[in-house]
């Protein structure tokens, strides 16, 4: 039964990894390029956070969850901030302007910039091979951009900087949000964050409602990332994590940038980069190489995976 256990935890861990690796393409086709936009970034970060808030009061009363302590809805609020507005709010408008595939290797630095940011927030200590890492995943990443940026103009530069303020947000939300996990549960944060967010959430997505026609597509990729992207991958992942064990099952988030580059294709028509996909290769090596180093590793295992 153990090793049945172990093995569905795995496969959820993969789902759960794949319900986020698609968030990027399926941003970039809910807010549509310069060229042809289709829904408002504004409205597809307020929206989907209200979407899946709305799920999350319904599963809250079902499991009859009870309410946060006051010590919890300070990690709560700033949870609130990394995760349901900053870091896709920044994606959004950064997807308008660059390719999911060139998204994909930027947040591929994700689970470093998670291990950092308990290191400075909970003062957590990493050898100094860790830092090695994390300046030649950071390298690896400024490097790609540039090649990109070359002969493109400012716009890809541009979107760079808010990929990575995305990443930064993402991070601090996961660290934020790990600190009530164990009192809370993991399923129940998400729930309880996206609630949190409603008075804000709800009544700017309906002033933001598009006036203008907008197509089938867009709409789809919209109710993707509120529904999957927000809520549903997070039970997914947070349930594999649990039966499959955090070590072993969180390492399935290395396929991400992968598995966001190969949903492109079919979704976007993006055609497969072999540059794009070696950078990605060597960024996912200095996670891997960085992971090992990173001391402890249990506090920032949790919820390393892109929304």
């Amino acid at each position: 039964m153990k090793i049945r256990d172990e093995t569905l935890g795995m496969w959820l861990g993969v789902l759960g990894v794949a319900f986020f690796a698609v968030t990027l393409p399926m941003t970039r086709l809910a807010t549509g390029t310069q060229a042809a936009p289709q829904l408002s970034p504004w409205f597809v970060t307020l929206g989907r956070a209200a979407l899946a808030g709305g799920l999350s009061v319904i599963f809250l009363l079902a499991t009859r969850s009870p309410r946060p302590q006051r010590q919890h809805w300070k990690p709560l609020g700033m949870a609130v901030l990394g995760n349901a507005v900053g870091y896709p709010l920044l994606l959004a408008y950064a997807l308008r302007v660059v390719t999911a595939s060139h998204a994909a290797v930027i947040t591929a630095l994700l689970p470093l910039v998670t291990a950092a940011c308990a290191a400075w927030v909970l003062h957590q200590r990493a050898r100094l091979g860790f830092w090695l890492c994390a300046v030649a995943g950071s390298g690896l990443v400024v490097v790609f951009s540039l090649l990109r940026a070359h002969g493109s103009g400012f716009g890809f530069e541009w979107a760079d900087v808010l990929l990575v303020g995305a990443v930064i947000a993402a991070s601090l939300g996961y660290i934020y949000g790990a600190q009530v996990t164990p009192a809370l549960g993991a399923e129940r944060v998400i729930c309880w964050v996206c609630v949190l967010a409603l008075p804000v959430t709800l009544p700017g997505t309906l002033w933001l409602w598009p006036e203008q026609p907008v197509a089938t597509s867009a709409w789809i990729g919209f109710v993707y990332v509120g529904v999957f992207s927000m809520w549903m991958g997070f039970f997914a992942w947070y349930r594999g994590l649990a039966m499959g064990g955090a070590l072993r099952v969180s390492q399935t988030q290395l396929l991400q940038p992968f598995l966001s580059i190969l949903a492109a294709v079919p979704l976007l028509g993006e055609p497969l980069d072999v540059v794009t996909l070696g950078f990605a290769a060597a960024v996912v090596a200095t996670v891997v190489a960085g992971k090992k180093l990173s001391q402890p590793r249990a506090p920032v295992v949790v919820a390393t995976a892109t929304r």
